[in-house]
C-alpha cells in the first residue's frame, strides 16, 4: 500500500457483477468525440489563475467569482462512449443510463450490465458515459456543467448527445422518463439529480456517490443563491411530488465533514440532509461491523437495494451511509454501514474513484 491509500477492513470479496463471467455476451463499445466550438450551449470555458479565483472561506471553500472574474473562452473536446449489449434488438427503443465523468467507469458499467443483463436482473440497455468538458468545481467547464442548478446540461444531453448516440451507435434510446436513469459521483451525483428535476423531467432513476449537494454552483444564481444545497433546503420541500427514485451514497468523513452547516459546504451532512428531505416519512437501517449487532428501525428484512458501492473517498478513515429513496413518496431507504473493505485516496479523482459491488 502506498501513503495515499487506507484500508478498512474486514476485506470481502469483489461480487460476480464486476468480474467478466464464462460464457456472458459482451456487448460492444462504440466511441465519438463532440467539439466545443459545435455546441450551441456549451462553447466552452476554463477558470483563471488570479487573486478572485484563489479565495478561499475560513475553512478553505472556494468563494465564487461573478463569470467574467474567474472564467475565459476556452475550447474543449469531449468523448463520449456508447455501451450496446449483445441483446438488443436493433430499431427497438431500449432504456438507457447516462454516465457522467464518463472515463472514469469504462472498466466497470460495460462488465456489469453484460453480467446483469445476461442474469435477468436488468432489460438490456444502453449505457452512454459522458466526459465532462474539463477542470473541476468554480469556474471550470465541468463545475458549469454539473454544479449548476437548471435543467441546462439535461437540454444538453438531449439535444446534442443523444442525437449523436443514436447516429453512431445505431441505436434507438426511449423518450419514457420510467426507461432514462442519470448516475454520477461528487458533481457528477448532483447533475445526475439535476437531470431528474427539472423540465421536462426527463430521467426516473438516479444513482448518487458522494454527490455534491453543497453550494458550489458557479457562477452564482438569484435564483438558486446557494447552489444545490438549495434542493434540500427548500426546492424538494415546496415541490409537488415528483416520481424520481434515487440510490445515494455518502463518506461519513467526506468533504468538509466538520464544516459548520453555515458554510453550506459540509457533503455528508448535505447527503442526509437529502435523505431527511426526499419522503414524509423514513426508513432507517444502520448496518454495522459483523461483531456488532445490526439495529433497525422500521426496517424490513425482505426490503431491496440496489447493488453496493465500492469506492474511493476524499477523506481518511471513513465510513460510508448509503441512501436509497423514492423522492417525496411514502418510504426513504437510508443505510449506513462500517467495517467493510473501503479504500480512501486523499487525491480526488472523479467518477474513477467509484466502483460498484
Amino acid at each position: 500500500m502506498s501513503g495515499e491509500d487506507v484500508v478498512i477492513g474486514p476485506d470481502y470479496p469483489v461480487a460476480l457483477e464486476c468480474i467478466q463471467q464464462p460464457g456472458v455476451p459482451i456487448g460492444k463499445v462504440h466511441a465519438f468525440t463532440m467539439q466545443s466550438a459545435d455546441s450551441a450551449i456549451y462553447p466552452g470555458i476554463r477558470r483563471l489563475d488570479n487573486e478572485n479565483t484563489r479565495r478561499r472561506d475560513a475553512h478553505g471553500n472556494r468563494i465564487a467569482a461573478a463569470e467574467h472574474e474567474q472564467s475565459e473562452p476556452w475550447p474543449y473536446t469531449r468523448t463520449v462512449w456508447v455501451y450496446v449489449p449483445q441483446q438488443y434488438v436493433p430499431g427497438t427503443a431500449a432504456p438507457f443510463i447516462v454516465v457522467q465523468d464518463g472515463y472514469g467507469y469504462m472498466n466497470r458499467v460495460p462488465r456489469i450490465l453484460d453480467n446483469l443483463i445476461a442474469q435477468g436482473n436488468v432489460p438490456p440497455m444502453i449505457a452512454v458515459l459522458v466526459d465532462n468538458g474539463g477542470g473541476d468545481a468554480q469556474g471550470s467547464q465541468r463545475g458549469l456543467e454539473y454544479d449548476a442548478v437548471s435543467g441546462r446540461y439535461s437540454d444538453f444531453i438531449e439535444t446534442e448527445v443523444l442525437p449523436r448516440v443514436a447516429k453512431e451507435a445505431g441505436v434507438v434510446l426511449t423518450s419514457d422518463p420510467e426507461g432514462r436513469a442519470a448516475m454520477g459521483a461528487s458533481s457528477g451525483a448532483a447533475c445526475a439529480f439535476s437531470m431528474a428535476w427539472f423540465p421536462p423531467e426527463r430521467y426516473r432513476r438516479v444513482l448518487s456517490y458522494s454527490g455534491t449537494f453543497v453550494n458550489q454552483q458557479s457562477p452564482p444564481s438569484t435564483d438558486t443563491p446557494r447552489g444545490a444545497w438549495e434542493y434540500h433546503d427548500h426546492l424538494i420541500a415546496d415541490a409537488p411530488k415528483k416520481p424520481i427514485r434515487i440510490w445515494m451514497e455518502v463518506g461519513e468523513l467526506d468533504l468538509h465533514h466538520d464544516d459548520p452547516e453555515e458554510t453550506w459546504h459540509n457533503w455528508p451532512l448535505a447527503n442526509r440532509r437529502m435523505a431527511a428531505v426526499l419522503p414524509p416519512r423514513a426508513t432507517i437501517t444502520a448496518s454495522h461491523s459483523p461483531k456488532a449487532p445490526a439495529t433497525s428501525t422500521r426496517a424490513s428484512p425482505t426490503q431491496r437495494y440496489l447493488p453496493h458501492s465500492r469506492g474511493c473517498g476524499r477523506g481518511t478513515n471513513r465510513r460510508r451511509t448509503r441512501f436509497s429513496a423514492l423522492s417525496r413518496s411514502s418510504s426513504v431507504r437510508l443505510r449506513g454501514r462500517a467495517g467493510h473493505r473501503w479504500i480512501s485516496r486523499r487525491r480526488r479523482d472523479p467518477g474513477r474513484c467509484h466502483e460498484w459491488r
